[in-house]
């Protein structure tokens, strides 16, 4: 029979696991956790997209053996084909960056706003951490979602585009040339690390301002470049900061992948430019200039009393 004083000394089993647990808790893990539980929207925006674009696909799917019939060159018929597989990704990569953006503006601006931090510091992670996954969740868990949403709406709409043409004599080899959609998947998984590196500097920005602002974050953020750009044109008649953040929005398209024309439907394997990305002075500098700000996002948390 074992004691209390035996179960506590340094070589019993009950103190051996006593002294595991802290390594068990995972406070990074747990405030991604945290973050996805109290954001539903990084998810469920991007669904409900989905589904729309779903839905709008099925109920249009009987015109396009019409469309196909009414014009029987290749590359156009490939283009019909192609179109709404992009359009999709576009849409719902479109809604994902809207809610990241959000995200980012009201992830430390709302448990000062609502004094809930008073009770996250109060738990054992660090401004670093919990600052860090921020960050994270907008660079890593959101890329990782809006992927799996496209990959599955687009495997749906192929099957969808299969029913409806494989009746008409259409065959499933010229379907798959047409889009892909194995190739086209480690396009997008390209896209999505090379968008979420690329965006660094912007996500900083607006999670920094998130935790300075005591009040509309939003109108902090944007006012500050727009009148930088004005105070610029209208005093030295250039546009150069005007330039430099639209060159940051854009996505840095044209760095990550080489030979894109400007109305081009699909990227294919090759035209992914790996080497040119990383050896680009503009993806170093942004993610040097992303790393500052996440540095004052961590003080501005520390520091900064609750609104």
């Amino acid at each position: 029979m074992t004691t209390p004083l035996a179960d506590a000394l340094p070589g019993s089993a009950p103190a051996a696991r006593a002294q595991r647990a802290p390594a068990t808790v995972r406070p990074f893990y747990w405030s991604l956790r945290r973050e996805l539980w109290e954001n539903r929207s990084l998810y469920i925006a991007p669904l409900v997209v989905a589904g729309l674009v779903l839905f709008g696909f099925l109920m249009g799917a009987v015109r396009i053996p019409h469309h196909v019939k009414l014009d029987n060159t290749p590359s156009n018929q490939a283009a019909i084909t192609a179109i709404p597989y992009a359009v999709a990704a576009f849409f719902i990569l479109g809604v994902g960056a809207i809610v990241g953006a959000f995200y980012c503006l009201g992830a430390l601006h709302n448990e000062r706003r609502d004094r809930s931090i008073l009770f996250w510091k109060s738990m054992p992670v660090s401004d670093v951490t919990a600052v860090g996954s921020k960050a994270a969740t907008v660079h890593l868990v959101l890329p990782a979602i809006l992927f799996v949403v496209i990959f599955v709406t687009q495997l749906l709409m192929m099957a969808i585009d299969f029913a409806v043409l494989v009746p008409t004599g259409a065959h499933f080899a010229g379907l798959w040339a047409n889009w892909p959609i194995l190739r086209m998947a480690v396009v997008l998984a390209w896209a999505m690390v090379s968008m979420s590196i690329w965006y660094a500097p912007v996500t900083g920005w607006l999670l920094m301002v998130s935790a300075w602002s005591k009040r509309a974050p939003f109108l902090w953020a944007v006012l500050p470049p727009i009148g930088l750009s004005l105070v610029e044109f209208f005093s030295f008649g250039t546009g150069h900061v005007s330039h430099l953040i639209g060159r940051r929005l854009s996505g840095g398209f044209d760095t990550s992948f080489s030979n894109v024309g400007p109305h081009a439907v699909m990227v294919d394997l090759a035209q992914i430019d790996v080497a040119g990305f990383f050896s680009s002075f503009e993806v170093w500098g942004g993610l040097i200039v992303g790393l500052v700000l996440l540095a004052a996002t961590v003080w501005l948390r520390r520091t900064r009393d609750p609104s």
